[in-house]
């Protein structure tokens, strides 16, 4: 899967309390538990939004950046 141009993903820390179950959904394993918070390794991540559904307090997202 193509990753998006002009977003990237982003876990929203304040939301974020480590459940884990976006983890197992990333078919490229670039999502981790730091401190128990998500974390994502965006260089690697693919866009493919699996993971996005799964989160219980919709503490991930797709932001588009600005690349003014």
């Amino acid at each position: 899967m193509a990753r998006l141009k002009g977003h990237i993903f982003n876990v929203i820390e304040d939301l974020c309390y480590g459940c884990g179950a976006c983890i197992g959904l990333c078919p490229v394993s670039v999502l981790d538990l730091e401190n128990q918070i998500a974390v994502v390794d965006e260089e690697n991540c693919t866009h493919c939004k699996l993971c996005i559904p799964s989160c219980p307090v919709f503490a991930l997202e797709l932001k588009v950046v600005n690349n003014e």
